[in-house]
């Protein structure tokens, strides 16, 4: 069964006054594996029943064009990416209160299987222009093999943070902030696998293109998480899921079931 993937993170002597630069800090190396800029921004009061006291959708801008490998490299595009961002999380957060909670939405692509909805936008936002959603990966094999049951697809993270009293100090269970990647579907596919006495083989040869997509996506799960570990200042951190169920644990009960 599908269940919802989510990071929690902590850190030390922390104070209001430093969510700001703690979001964008995050925001920030999530730019290096997605998006380089944020779709949307919220700020909501007490807990999320009740209506944002802010909210910004941020407009595609014609001038983000998919990145050119044989462009020469712009040194000033990361510091530009860097100030959008800081920008978006100053003026999201320009009334910096104890009980709110501040979201910020980025995309990434991942390999979803078909029938299986990508995270979109709490607020509703599909965009069908995911070609200026993330870089291409000129490595990554064609979403377009006939063959393949996977999509590369555009999917919506949620970068929250809390003041000390949203929602009774949820931010001790869920952290000072919170990544929710949704659905956990790329990295752990709920349709079963056929019937091992049953395969054919082609079904072989979907099931190892199964492994190599699920490799791919936790590759960049893992690559967020250790970017945030070693350039965010965190004393700890929590992948875990809605279920409570390990990820590692759903993971390898998957990988054993392909074999």
């Amino acid at each position: 069964m599908a269940d919802r993937l989510y990071l929690s993170l902590w850190y030390p002597n922390f104070r209001l006054e430093s969510l700001p630069a703690a979001l964008a800090g995050v925001l920030r190396q999530f730019a290096q594996v997605g998006a380089k800029r944020i779709s949307a921004a919220s700020a909501y009061p007490i807990n999320f029943t009740e209506p944002p006291t802010y909210q910004r959708i941020y407009v595609i801008d014609e001038r983000f064009t998919p990145i050119d490998i044989l462009a020469p490299v712009d040194p000033t595009a990361a510091e530009t990416a860097d100030s959008l961002l800081e920008a978006a999380v100053a003026e999201a957060t320009e009334q910096l209160h104890d009980d709110m909670a501040y979201e910020f939405e980025m995309r990434w692509q991942l390999w979803t299987p078909e029938g299986h909805e990508p995270a979109f936008s709490r607020l509703g936002i599909v965009s069908s222009r995911d070609e200026y959603d993330a870089d291409p990966d000129p490595d990554a094999p064609s979403s377009d093999h006939a063959d393949s049951a996977w999509r590369l697809r555009t999917h919506t993270v949620r970068i929250l943070g809390f003041g000390p009293r949203f929602d009774l100090a949820g931010y001790e269970q869920n952290g000072h902030l919170l990544v929710d990647f949704g659905i956990d579907t790329p990295w752990v596919p709920d349709p079963p696998l056929p019937n091992p006495s049953l395969q054919t083989p082609q079904d072989e040869a979907l099931d190892e293109t199964t492994q190599i997509h699920i490799q791919q996506n936790v590759e960049k799960l893992l690559a967020f998480t250790l970017l945030v570990e070693k350039n965010c200042g965190i004393s700890s951190r929590l992948l875990w899921t809605e279920s409570g169920k390990p990820l590692a644990e759903k993971l390898i009960a998957r990988l054993q079931r392909v074999h």
